[in-house]
């Protein structure tokens, strides 16, 4: 600060006195007239008027002196003035804005507070203590750039020569801020234009958001309309109403109608379109799932190799987490062009269970019969399995050393399925243990399909 002080304060005095000295010279120049000056000229001796001429050097003289009485005047009222906007700028800086610094430090523990919004923490009371630390500097500067800007043209104003830089200096910063105001207050019409319709757009959207979440809940039933097409539907909406909204107050902004203007409008357009083709892709995606209905949240679906539950649907990605603990994300695209098995559709009401099914293979000495009884009764003693339909038996294949036997039973519990296989394996393995028939022969061995 006091490299800068001291900067202006040679600056100021430095021009003081060069203006002082340019106006010794216009003040000569111009108070005293040309026949005067010629007056003062030596002329030969005996000519006539010689009184005269001594006494017409006399208002030249007066002039200087009264001029010299004079500026010493105006560059004391420049020094005084620099004096006074050097101790002012020393106030404002190591006085004002340092207690203001002390003040916030040692009351902000008790009246600032973190800033919140629906109990999610956004500022915490050090970060707005910062804040008001860079505004408080940014005022600072800002006042005392006002300060010089108003203490240079006062200095300038006092002398003759430099007077004309006064008006230069005002008209260079008021003008623009003139012609900034001006176009405000032009601008007043259109900017209430945008308001108007910016407002009637949100108003349509939250009535478009209450009906959205009236379907959603199921308080609002709506024929070959289901309840989860409602938030994506709402997504849709909401996206093409403010490209509507975007486009009708496009006109109204300024300088809209500049080629600039334009140009970046294009420009922004190429770069949106060359760099989201992907993501683009993944929206389209996104909607053409929402509208298929594949699966919905909670469904245990198996998408390629993995199989899980999906926990999150949106525009752009499907996540699954598996019986692991495993979370899997699959961009729309890949799953548009996969194949979907949902086994939670099984579970629905109006159908008969998920067929769970394990394949035994036994040598043809032991009766087809009794593996059939001990199959069927170790799928009835495993938890979750329905008694209703009944579980069967299908005899799959006949190979050179055994036949093929495959139990199949009935479940709606889809998020026990592993732990049901376990139970209905371990109850396999005790029926035939329990009728004394050993599992352990060659060629002997029970597989299943992992769904």
């Amino acid at each position: 600060m006091k490299q800068t002080v001291f900067f202006y304060f040679f600056l100021f005095t430095t021009l003081s006195f060069l203006a002082a000295q340019e106006d010794i010279t216009d003040t000569i120049i111009n108070e005293v007239p040309d026949n005067e000056i010629m007056q003062t000229l030596p002329e030969p001796e005996g000519a006539e008027g010689s009184v005269e001429e001594e006494t017409s050097e006399l208002p030249a003289v007066q002039s200087v002196e009264e001029h010299h009485l004079v500026l010493p005047h105006r560059i004391g009222i420049a020094i005084a003035i620099i004096i006074i906007l050097t101790l002012l700028i020393r106030l404002v800086w190591y006085k004002l804005f340092r207690w203001l610094e002390l003040k916030i430090i040692k009351t902000h523990t008790e009246k600032i507070k973190h800033f919140t919004i629906k109990k999610v923490r956004i500022l915490s009371s050090k970060q707005i203590i910062a804040i008001i630390h860079v505004l408080l500097k940014f005022l600072k500067y800002l006042l005392t750039a006002f300060l010089l800007f108003i203490t240079v043209p006062v200095i300038f104003s006092l002398f003759p020569a430099t007077r004309h830089l006064t008006f230069t200096i005002f008209r260079y910063v008021l003008n623009p801020l003139r012609n900034i105001a001006v176009g405000i207050i032009k601008y007043i019409p259109n900017f209430i234009t945008i308001v108007i319709i910016v407002t009637i757009t949100r108003y349509v959207l939250k009535a478009l958001k209450f009906f959205s979440d009236k379907i959603a809940k199921g308080k609002l039933v709506i024929k070959g309309f289901y309840a989860d097409w409602a938030a994506s539907t709402y997504k849709i909406l909401q996206v093409l109403l403010w490209a509507f909204t975007v486009a009708v107050i496009y006109p109204y902004l300024p300088g809209s109608e500049s080629r600039i203007f334009q140009g970046v409008s294009v420009f922004i357009g190429i770069i949106f379109s060359l760099g989201s083709s992907s993501a683009i892709g993944n929206l389209v995606a996104g909607l053409v799932i929402t509208y298929m209905r594949p699966f919905t949240i909670g469904d245990r679906v198996q998408i390629k190799d993995v199989t899980g539950f999906v926990v999150e649907k949106n525009m752009m990605v499907v996540r699954l987490k598996t019986h692991k603990n495993e979370y899997v994300t699959f961009p729309n695209l890949i799953i548009l062009n996969s194949n979907i098995t949902n086994f939670h559709a099984s579970s629905y009401e109006d159908t008969d269970g998920l067929i769970l099914y394990a394949e035994i293979t036994f040598g043809y000495d032991t009766p087809w019969q009794t593996i059939h009884d001990i199959l069927i009764n170790a799928a009835l003693a495993t938890e979750h399995v329905l008694k209703n339909p009944k579980p069967y038996v299908l005899q799959t294949g006949l190979d050179d050393f055994y036949a093929r036997y495959q139990i199949n039973c009935y479940t709606k519990e889809i998020d026990r399925v592993p732990m049901i296989y376990t139970r209905l394996h371990e109850n396999i393995q005790n029926g035939f243990r329990d009728a004394g028939i050993d599992m352990t022969v060659s060629h002997y061995r029970v597989s299943r399909q992992v769904v």
